[in-house]
């Protein structure tokens, strides 16, 4: 026979009203202004990205990463990706904060004129290259917790959860996924903060066709999507915008904490940088083109700012 095992309210009444008229909100870590702000990333949550093939979630949560990096100087982050080693993550980075389109980056074709950039991008990347780890093989998430209590990491970036298996054997995917997620929910309640990108199914179009169209993504669209679900405190997905090529909408599709809100965001590809889309902004194509071009400026001159005593400004 189980014994009962219950608290009643009047058991934790007294802590819990200390706690909400003397203790301190939730710790997060912040990841950009705008409506990025809105994005909660901290200890004890685990936060859902997922996206088509090639809609750039890997790349947003870099982004995430290195921002969070930057603007909490005691973080300290561990990535696990499986589709990526670090020096082509770095590269994405350094295009996104220098302002060199990324192909120039991966061939390395620079000239006179890059310079002042990569100088001032590379000293953003080395300020924070010692709170930044990246797991080796193997890609299992026995490994990613003894690095990650190696690093003593705050936030830990799972890319892509599907393809990092848990400890032990499992029947099947489904399986599988759902053991991580209670991994990741012990991790949480550790007290680290968990990002995890994951892979996404094709859904039905309006016209029954078997595709990633933004519309038709949703929850269900995660594949193991209960298991994911389940273990996630707030889930996104990142879907194209069929009106405007160099727009996303990042679908908030489950908060539990929060109110859900989409973010639309101008994905600059050349520079791999996303940055909030204004609400009510007319778009042309002429003026998408400046915008990014302005994202990229910003992106730029925030680097520069984040220098130990620089007040020198990019070109």
């Amino acid at each position: 026979m189980t014994n009962a095992n219950y608290q009643t309210a009047g058991d934790v009444f007294d802590g819990w009203r200390d706690d909400v008229l003397t203790g301190s909100p939730p710790v997060l870590y912040p990841i950009g202004a705008g409506d990025l702000a809105r994005i909660e990333i901290g200890p004890g949550l685990v936060t859902l990205f997922g996206g088509a093939p090639g809609a750039g979630k890997s790349a947003f949560v870099m982004q995430a990463v290195t921002d969070a990096l930057r603007l909490t100087p005691t973080l300290r982050v561990l990535v696990c990706s499986i589709e990526m080693p670090p020096r082509v993550l770095l590269d994405r980075q350094l295009a996104r904060l220098s302002g060199i389109d990324l192909t120039s980056i991966r061939y390395r074709r620079f000239d006179a004129s890059h310079a002042d950039r990569l100088d001032q991008a590379m000293h953003t990347l080395e300020a924070i290259s010692e709170r930044l780890a990246f797991v080796r093989p193997p890609f299992d998430l026995e490994n990613v917790a003894a690095s990650a209590d190696a690093l003593h990491a705050d936030l830990i970036v799972l890319d892509y959860i599907q393809r990092i298996p848990p400890p032990g054997t499992h029947g099947d995917r489904r399986g599988a996924v759902d053991a991580s997620m209670n991994y990741l929910r012990q991790f949480a309640d550790a007290g680290v903060a968990t990002v995890v990108v994951a892979a996404v199914a094709r859904a039905k179009d309006r016209n029954g066709r078997s595709s990633y169209d933004g519309e038709g993504l949703n929850l269900a669209s995660f594949r193991e999507s209960s298991e994911l679900e389940f273990g996630a405190d707030d889930a996104f997905i990142l879907a194209p915008d069929d009106k405007h090529d160099d727009q996303v909408v990042l679908k908030h599709l489950k908060a539990r904490h929060t109110e859900a809100k989409d973010l639309v965001l101008r994905f600059d590809r050349p520079h791999q940088s996303f940055a909030p889309v204004t609400a009510g902004e007319a778009w042309t194509p002429e003026k998408g083109r400046l915008q990014s071009a302005l994202a990229s400026l910003w992106h730029r001159t925030d680097a520069a700012d984040d220098d130990e005593g620089d007040d020198d400004e990019d070109e």
